[in-house]
């Protein structure tokens, strides 16, 4: 066992302790793939994530990124909440304006404008949902078909699918059940209804999921099913970005994703980040 640096970052909460929190261990060299796993089941938070040298000179480092269960190619809040540590400990990026974080599902621009801000990475899968799992989602969520305005696969690197609603009370109001979901798989569903014009938020997102035990979970606030819903919402003429979603309400948390697009199409994510817990571990 070693003794590595650690830190613990709120993302996306408009305030200190209302986002979602991402464990960072700093100094992850050494550590098996199992090692990592078991230590991000003893944090039990959404995500945990290691910092390793980059492969190559162009990233200025790179992330393994954990679940309690699986390790995941990419996710949005542990990507704004490593970049955080890893800025927060005195390192320099190459480029002033951009760091370059390498993943599981590649290289992943993070602009220092205004705040962090990850590039949205390309889609794993896209396009219409199966009839069939149309229904099962109906199902898990307790509603009636009409209430469904549409569906999209929105995958990139979670398995999202979107479930677009009415408004943004439709989605507050749905209490989901997995006990009668039949596909062994986990389902990760992205729940989105926009907010009346002239609110705050432009959007309420949930995030729900049935774990590897078979229970529902509600992610507070999350970054990647944020980034591929924006792209899906923006591309039929949906959204129009800039714009802010609220996410977390039914959990006690004040998530506020930003969302904006470039004029060459790229779609950014990004919000608040707090160092939380500064200190040291034992792996």
């Amino acid at each position: 066992m070693a003794i590595r640096r650690f830190k613990q970052i709120d993302v996306f909460g408009g305030r200190r302790y209302r986002g979602n929190p991402v464990a960072v261990v700093m100094d992850a060299e050494g550590l098996s793939s199992a090692e990592m796993q078991q230590f991000a089941r003893w944090t039990n938070l959404s995500e945990t994530t290691f910092l390793l040298p980059p492969s190559s000179p162009d990233p200025d480092y790179r992330v393994r990124i954990f679940t309690p269960a699986h390790e995941l190619p990419f996710a949005g809040h542990p990507t704004l909440g490593t970049c955080h540590a890893w800025l927060d400990a005195g390192n320099r990026p190459n480029s002033p304006t951009q760091i370059i974080q390498e993943c599981g599902a590649g290289l992943i621009p993070i602009s220092r404008k205004g705040g962090l801000a990850f590039a949205s990475p390309p889609l794993l899968r896209s396009g219409e949902v199966e009839a069939a799992l149309v229904e099962q989602l109906v199902e898990v969520l307790r509603i009636d078909r009409d209430q469904i305005m549409d569906t999209q696969w929105v995958d990139n690197g979670p398995g999202w699918v979107g479930v677009l609603l009415k408004d943004a009370d439709a989605v507050l109001a749905v209490e989901p059940d997995f006990s009668g979901y039949t596909n062994p798989e986990e389902l990760n569903i992205g729940l989105v209804g926009p907010y009346a014009d002239g609110s705050d938020c432009a959007f309420e997102v949930r995030a729900i999921f049935n774990d590897e035990y078979g229970q529902t979970v509600e992610d507070p606030v999350t970054g990647s099913l944020n980034a591929s819903v924006a792209e899906w919402l923006i591309s039929t003429a949906r959204a129009n970005a800039p714009y802010i979603s609220s996410q977390g309400t039914l959990v006690g948390r004040e998530g506020r994703v930003q969302v904006d697009q470039d004029t060459d199409g790229t779609v950014w994510v990004g919000g608040d980040t707090f160092t939380c817990i500064n200190g040291k571990v034992e792996i």
